[in-house]
């Protein structure tokens, strides 16, 4: 599967991508309003990847097509979960990262991030990945299929910088689940940055501020 994305580049010759997954029935386009806002003009050449999702029937949506990074077949974390479209989705983003690759830029100078299912994509890709990345970022979001992470992981990047962020008044993906998702990754030995703020299943001010600090520190 090859992904259709929208790139922002924040000068000439990038020497670092970020490579930002948008949520349900999003598109490229979600985040990409937020570049000027996280790096000013002429601070850093980098690039910013946002990839389309492919369409697809997504169960708790009557099965209506949409763009989605896998099926959702139920909000409770005893719901089945769609693995075969996480892992179609975590090939096509290490099929991204590949091709940062042969534009000349190297794993460990790229962020992998995203925005609630974008973010569950990171979390299941992250970990699976076998070149070490800059960063992972996980916004309003969970780990899926936790109960393989243990035996899936690949070791590259244990040890990478996670930030994740959530909304205390999220009502989509409640807050709860993003705690959890914290404690199941730190207890594994990841590296969590954790923030929180007063905003439901959005991106705040205050949140963008954090996210600018953290990308300036794993791109350094």
């Amino acid at each position: 599967m090859t992904l259709e994305t929208i790139e922002v580049e924040t000068g000439p010759s990038p020497d670092a991508a970020i490579i930002w997954l948008h949520g349900l029935g999003a598109d490229g386009h979600d985040f990409e309003a937020l570049v000027p806002e996280l790096i000013r003009h002429g601070e850093r050449a980098w690039r910013f990847v946002f990839p389309h999702a492919p369409r697809r029937p997504v169960t708790i949506n009557g099965g209506m097509q949409m763009r989605a990074w896998y099926d959702v077949i139920g909000f409770d974390r005893q719901a089945a979960e769609d693995e075969a479209g996480m892992r179609a989705s975590g090939m096509a983003v290490g099929g991204l990262i590949a091709r940062e690759g042969e534009r000349g830029i190297a794993a460990n100078r790229i962020v992998l991030a995203g925005f609630s299912q974008g973010g569950a994509i990171t979390l299941y890709a992250g970990p699976r990945y076998p070149l070490r990345l800059a960063g992972l970022m996980a916004l309003s979001t969970y780990l899926p299929v936790a109960g393989r992470l243990t035996r899936e992981r690949v070791g590259a990047n244990d040890g990478v910088p996670l930030f994740m962020a959530h909304g205390v008044s999220d009502t989509v993906l409640p807050i709860a689940l993003g705690l959890e998702s914290r404690d199941i990754l730190k207890g594994a030995g990841y590296a969590v940055e954790w923030h929180q703020y007063p905003m439901a299943h959005v991106v705040c001010a205050a949140e963008i501020a954090d996210i600018r600090s953290y990308l300036f520190r794993v791109l350094p």
